[in-house]
């Protein structure tokens, strides 16, 4: 199951760009840069001359278009003069025009700086390539006319301004027939560059590289599937998330390397550096275990994880240890014969344990590690055998495990990957119901899918998610104090299951 974006709300647009800031800052600061040094380094400076042209209805308007009694302008002259504007500037970028300039600017220019602004083959100007300098557009509509030229040498744009007013008169007479053309001002070399500002591309290119650094994040995370939110996970699932533990991380500081941050994959509660919100979050996750058992006769839990390195060996032993702390006797058995690890994270003899002791080969007394931490016993994985998937779906297995729930109140079981082996999905009628560890923008939303269709086909009792590694503190120092518990009714015991780890009344927590 591939998870469904609904669209992004204020909180978690301003969440999901405030999470990657750094990467819009640095794309914004890259593109400036680069647009800086392009504009500055390779782009050529232009320079721009510009001719003005009056254009007349014919040639003797001077005394056509002036009313003998009024001295004023006749109108319908005037529109005519204007009408003939747009119809010489279709005329002028004819190729029979730039052959014209072409020529002239052949006889004017050496060789060597007409390669450098047009386009030379054969020792003539292409046409196209003068074309692309000139720009011709009437005056705010009237009947005057600029012609403008833009190259890379400013004696160039002005006598491309000046050739045109030169050839244009005669031009247009032979051609279109009608009206004429006068000189304005005759284009002068403009020293000053047009060409765009090194500053003003720096700031669009800042204003680029933000917008593409944004697009880029909203792309990876509409088609990413890793777990981000704990609310999300359960409301797709319809699944309780009995609580999120966040990352562990410390600062270590060494003469040759200085202050190193580094991540501390196996930190349990009894350690005394433990951060006070993570000892938190297994209080609220035992206390969810508590409501989702229920009325449940056996006590048995089994944790569990999608896929390797999700984190459910750390998760068992601090579960088993936040369920000893309530000075009820707890059992950890570590039933991940494959790649056992609660031996090291206890520090721990494994020569003896749980295959051992399923094929009688050593007694309880000699398996069972008693008061590894006070209340908690714990149980290694032994000898790894040739065959685990057989040994845990024995009736010694079953029988085992119902023998010591006897013996114990509560009987915590590390297993295997589910979507690596089925070690897990083989003890399911052995246990009360089985806690799955999926870990923060790793776990993803398709191995929690199938995941579930191997609950559902062993008929398994999930008891709920616990999200690990959360690898942002965005609610604050207290986030884990939002303990949220909820079933398919969305019953809420967030506040009655603070109260009772705080040891207040549960009858009046109740009301």
């Amino acid at each position: 199951m591939v998870k469904q974006n609904d669209g992004y709300d204020i909180r978690r647009l301003i969440s999901l760009l405030l999470g990657k800031v750094w990467l819009i800052v640095a794309s914004a600061i890259l593109f400036g840069i680069c647009s800086f040094l392009y504009t500055k380094f390779v782009v050529p400076l232009k320079y721009e001359s510009y001719t003005s042209l009056y254009v007349r209805s014919d040639r003797t308007t001077a005394t056509a278009t002036t009313d003998e009694n009024t001295g004023n302008i006749n109108l319908s002259t005037l529109n005519f003069s204007k009408s003939l504007v747009d119809t010489y500037v279709v005329v002028l970028k004819s190729n029979s025009v730039m052959d014209k300039i072409g020529n002239l600017l052949v006889l004017e220019f050496d060789e060597e700086t007409l390669a450098s602004v047009f386009v030379v083959k054969d020792g003539k100007i292409s046409n196209d390539s003068i074309k692309s300098c000139f720009t011709m557009t009437s005056i705010e509509e009237t009947e005057a006319m600029r012609i403008s030229a833009v190259t890379t040498d400013p004696e160039v744009s002005a006598a491309l301004c000046n050739m045109m007013a030169q050839v244009a008169p005669d031009f247009l007479i032979r051609v279109v027939g009608a009206g004429s053309v006068e000189v304005i001002d005759p284009a002068v070399p403009n020293y000053n560059p047009v060409s765009a500002s090194p500053v003003k591309n720096a700031l669009l290119g800042f204003l680029v590289g933000a917008v593409i650094a944004v697009g880029f994040i909203f792309v990876v995370d509409f088609f990413d599937d890793t777990i981000k939110d704990s609310d999300e996970l359960s409301d797709l699932f319809d699944k309780a998330v009995l609580g999120d533990v966040q990352k562990v991380v410390t600062e270590n500081t060494s003469k040759k390397k200085g202050k190193q941050t580094t991540t501390q994959p196996r930190m349990l509660l009894v350690d005394k550096d433990v951060p006070f919100n993570v000892a938190e979050s297994y209080k609220s996750i035992r206390t969810n275990i508590m409501f989702a058992l229920g009325t449940s006769n056996k006590k048995i839990i089994a944790v569990s994880s999608p896929n390797p390195s999700d984190g459910k060996s750390t998760a068992s032993a601090n579960i088993a240890i936040a369920f000893a702390q309530t000075n009820s006797r707890v059992l950890l058995i570590d039933a991940d014969m494959r790649k056992p690890i609660q031996h090291k994270t206890f520090k721990l003899s494994n020569t003896k344990g749980l295959s051992t002791l399923i094929v009688n080969m050593s007694t309880e007394e000699e398996s069972i590690k008693s008061s590894v931490v006070e209340n908690l016993d714990v149980l290694t994985s032994g000898p790894m055998p040739p065959n685990p998937s057989e040994l845990l779906s024995s009736d010694q297995f079953a029988q085992l495990v119902k023998k010591l729930a006897k013996e114990y109140d509560y009987v915590i079981i590390d297993t295997p990957p589910i979507n690596v082996v089925s070690d897990a999905m083989v003890m399911t009628n052995s246990v009360s119901g089985i806690v799955l560890v999926v870990k923060h923008k790793m776990t993803t939303y398709a191995d929690i899918s199938e995941v579930l269709k191997q609950f559902e086909f062993a008929g398994a009792n999930m008891l709920g998610f616990v999200l690990n590694d959360i690898q942002s503190s965005r609610r604050g120092y207290y986030y884990n104090y939002k303990y949220r518990y909820s079933y398919k009714y969305n019953y809420k015991y967030s506040d009655y299951a603070y109260r009772q780890d705080n040891g207040e009344d549960s009858a009046e927590s109740a009301e």
